[in-house]
């Protein structure tokens, strides 16, 4: 495996394990006896920084429902697609 390869698919991992974060960071607000848990805590550590800056664009509607997520899913796409078009 050459040098590009390597870096495209340890690339590509990362966005895949950030959007799952973020996706199981959606899951336990769902649940808030779940927040308690070190785990989740972390993962909501690691994902409300990203989070917050797409909630300053688009507040959460009717102060419920918040559709940051699907901006920063959109956006950490676009994101991969542009670092993996530079590596080819």
């Amino acid at each position: 495996m050459d040098i590009k390869n390597y870096l495209a698919s340890t690339i590509h991992l990362l966005f895949v394990s950030y959007t799952m974060c973020i996706f199981v960071r959606i899951v336990i607000s769902w649940f808030p006896n779940w927040q308690r848990y070190h785990f989740f805590r972390f993962i909501a550590f690691c994902t409300d920084p990203f989070l917050n800056f797409f909630r300053r664009i688009l507040p959460p509607l009717g102060g419920v429902l918040d559709l940051s997520p699907i901006l920063a899913f959109f956006v950490l796409r676009i994101l991969e697609t542009f670092l993996l078009s530079l590596l080819r």
